[in-house]
């Protein structure tokens, strides 16, 4: 584990959210603090189909996402890129899964871009989609109970390969509550969707 106390965070330009996500990572390491304590087979038992896309930016994170995700007993819908291609563009492929997810043909998502940031704008372009961008291991498990976020969006520039993989198993074994208030907010959101959808 990098001893964040010996990194100059402005040296470095390291980023202060994924500065917070490393020093959060070093505290639950140094008191044996788990993400999570739901057996692995229960993560499994979740969510089955999952679908993922990703452009440059998020190419080598999508591949290793994929891998672990099957290695875990997921069914992987990849809307690809299938190739590093420098020049492509996020929302063809982050279009047709947000289409997926929307149309109930996938339990969740994975979107994945350089910062996240473009990944979670197209996203959030689908009517029923609730995508965020996730970089931190509590809104990953609050967005779906509370708010029943669908899509995760991740930076491949931003956070690492094993810390995506615990963001993408916490967001995955994650339950929508259901409480009431959380669903007469929702309803206000599927309103808005409705009136803005109009001509």
């Amino acid at each position: 584990m990098i001893n964040l106390t010996l990194i100059n965070v402005k040296k470095y330009k390291i980023l202060p959210l994924v500065y917070f996500a490393m020093k959060l990572n070093n505290y639950r390491s140094s008191r044996n603090i788990k993400v999570s304590s739901a057996p692995e087979a229960e993560v499994k038992a979740g969510v089955i189909h999952i679908g993922i896309a990703a452009d440059h930016g998020g190419f080598d994170l999508k591949t290793k996402l994929t891998k672990m995700l099957k290695d875990s007993g997921y069914e992987v819908v990849d809307f690809g890129a299938n190739k590093l291609t420098e020049n492509d563009d996020y929302p063809d492929f982050v279009l047709p899964l947000a289409r997926a997810v929307s149309k109930g043909g996938l339990e969740r998502g994975i979107a994945v871009c350089g910062s996240g940031v473009g990944a979670c704008v197209v996203a959030n372009k689908v009517e029923g989609v609730r995508a965020s961008l996730i970089h931190e291991t509590f809104s990953a498990h609050q967005g779906v109970e509370d708010d029943d976020m669908n899509i995760i969006c991740l930076g491949g520039l931003v956070v690492g390969h094993a810390f995506a993989w615990e963001l993408v198993k916490t967001f995955l074994q994650a339950k929508f509550r259901g409480d009431e208030r959380f669903r007469r907010r929702l309803a206000k959101v599927t309103e808005l969707e409705h009136k803005d959808a109009k001509p």
